[in-house]
């Protein structure tokens, strides 16, 4: 109860850790809580896979939206799958019960409908007993815009805009509502980073993925000198120094999506100190291939230069993926439904969509699914329940989730044979434009053996193909995309093995001939 100017006012606690349902009050909660993750190490950089959810359409059963608890339901088949780390969709407290989780009303409070503070916890809790990591998603580049009693929180404003919490002026405006919090003031940056060590100490989050950076520190995103705002990239670099100071082990990830390299440059040189960034780069460079109808309109050059694009010296500096929450959402799809909108479960839409997804797990960078994509999901996202994950689909399409299962235990180097898939380098030994093929080589740094992977982007089997190889000597398949036994469909072409022959080709003086079928990837790696 506030005494002000403007009257006697009645606001909900700012940092309430619980509202109870739709415009309800804030209520006490009892934060103690029995945890069972003492051995529990979060994955290294090097070797984290990550699976983005939304809580309410991952899981929903008995006709009702999910919860943490329906999560809890399918943390053993994410392990089977392979993914050590889960990115939930916002969990802060929103109006209602149906959202993405990006209209967040209370910062402090856990969603309600989903299981509130203690199902959060339990969540947690139970992932890390399994040895999967949990980072959550939070938006500090607006508030609500509804609901929210942050608003004019003791009477007081400017301009009509939000008062204490927020800028009163222009610096307000964002493409969610004039509600961006104003970095300016020391007690709303307290805030903030209240709440940024709250996920991390009292949920026992192994890292925080920022919403839309580009919106924290540019006032319309933009790199506009006149837009910018000092002060918001002061309370970024602020921020990361502070979780680094405290618990290194744990990721901050931006999405800030403008391909800058400055979001991912240490504070000591400038930057905002960034442990990742999700690539658009990426993202685009390999998407426009696989929508792309004809082979004569496929770019490789574009293909290698998504593949190799770099925020610095560290590979993990970006998170790669073909489809996230946004990009199959609002006009958007997922990859087989925008290559066959009429038929997605056929040939040509299965192998473009698994060729993205290997791409995505050979590429240096932190991989990234979007639940569903392990079985070739192919409605878009929604929060409403019709377009909650079907998983009767997982079920006929059991050999696309073992296909994608060996992906991951590769990328891990969990059979002990693809060491080079955990290093930083990468280097393409060869860019054939008239075939749409594309070889390159991953490897550590006098570490492990390297992982030599072939991709092929054309409606057509190569026989015969000359390709080039890093070193002589033999070399296994670790991976066949178009293996028979993922698909009915898929007919298996393609090498059990490789024998260098010292024959030039490309840039190498060792060489091999292989087969490749349409919209497939190998991967090879050295023996010995």
């Amino acid at each position: 109860v506030l005494h002000t100017p403007a009257g006697k006012l009645e606001r909900r606690d700012p940092y309430a850790k619980a509202i109870a349902g739709k415009n309800g009050d804030a209520y006490v909660v009892d934060t103690t809580f029995k945890w069972e993750d003492e051995g529990y190490q979060a994955a290294k950089w090097s070797e984290m896979v990550i699976y983005q959810l939304h809580v309410g359409t991952f899981f929903a059963k008995d006709g009702k939206r999910g919860t943490f608890a329906t999560v809890i339901e399918k943390l053993d088949y994410l392990k089977s799958l392979g993914v050590n780390t889960l990115k939930i969709l916002p969990p802060a407290e929103f109006p209602g019960d149906e959202s993405w989780g990006y209209n967040p009303s209370f910062p402090f409070a856990v969603e309600n409908s989903y299981g509130g503070p203690e199902g959060l916890k339990a969540l947690v809790n139970e992932a890390h007993k399994r040895g999967i990591g949990v980072i959550i998603d939070v938006v500090y580049n607006h508030f609500g815009p509804m609901d929210m009693d942050l608003w004019q929180f003791d009477g007081w404003s400017e301009n009509d805009g939000g008062g204490i919490y927020f800028y009163n002026d222009w610096r307000a405006e964002t493409p969610w509502g004039h509600t961006r919090p104003d970095f300016g003031r020391p007690e709303v940056r307290q805030f903030l980073l209240d709440n940024v060590h709250m996920w991390l100490e009292e949920f026992h989050a192994d890292g925080l993925r920022v919403d839309s950076v580009s919106h924290i520190r540019a006032v319309d995103g933009s790199a506009d000198e006149g837009k910018q705002l000092g002060e918001a990239w002061g309370f970024l670099q602020e921020m990361n120094d502070s979780v680094a100071q405290r618990y290194p082990w744990k990721i901050m990830i931006a999405e800030d999506l403008t391909c800058n390299p400055w979001i991912t440059k240490p504070t000591s040189e400038g930057g905002a100190g960034f442990n990742s960034q999700w690539d658009s780069a990426f993202l685009h460079g390999i998407r426009e291939q696989l929508m792309e109808q004809s082979d004569e309109g496929r770019n490789m050059g574009a293909a290698a230069e998504a593949l190799t694009y770099s925020y610095g010296p560290d590979a993990f500096y970006r998170v790669v993926y073909t489809e996230s929450h946004d990009d199959v959402a609002e006009g958007s799809e997922r990859v087989t439904t925008e290559v066959m909108p009429d038929d997605p479960y056929n040939y040509i839409a299965l192998k473009r969509a698994t060729l993205g997804l290997a791409l995505a797990a050979t590429a240096p960078g932190i991989p990234m699914l979007f639940q569903g994509q392990e079985f070739c999901f192919h409605y878009g996202f929604d929060a409403g329940l019709e377009h909650a994950i079907d998983w009767e689909i997982a079920g006929h399409m059991s050999g696309i989730v073992k296909l994608t299962t060996d992906l991951l235990n590769m990328r891990r180097n969990l059979w002990g044979e693809s060491e080079g898939l955990l290093g930083h380098r990468i280097e393409i030994l060869m860019q054939d434009e008239e075939k749409n093929l594309l070889v390159f080589q991953r490897w550590q740094d006098n570490v492990g053996r390297p992982v030599v992977v072939v991709a092929n982007f054309a409606n057509a089997t190569h026989t015969g193909v000359r390709i080039p190889l890093p070193h002589m000597g033999g070399y296994k398949t670790l991976f066949n995309s178009d293996g028979a036994h993922y698909h009915e469909s898929f007919a298996g072409t393609g090498p059990v093995g490789l024998e260098a022959e010292a024959i030039e080709a490309g840039s190498k003086s060792q060489s091999a001939l292989i087969d490749i079928a349409p919209y497939s990837i190998l991967v090879f790696g050295l023996n010995g």
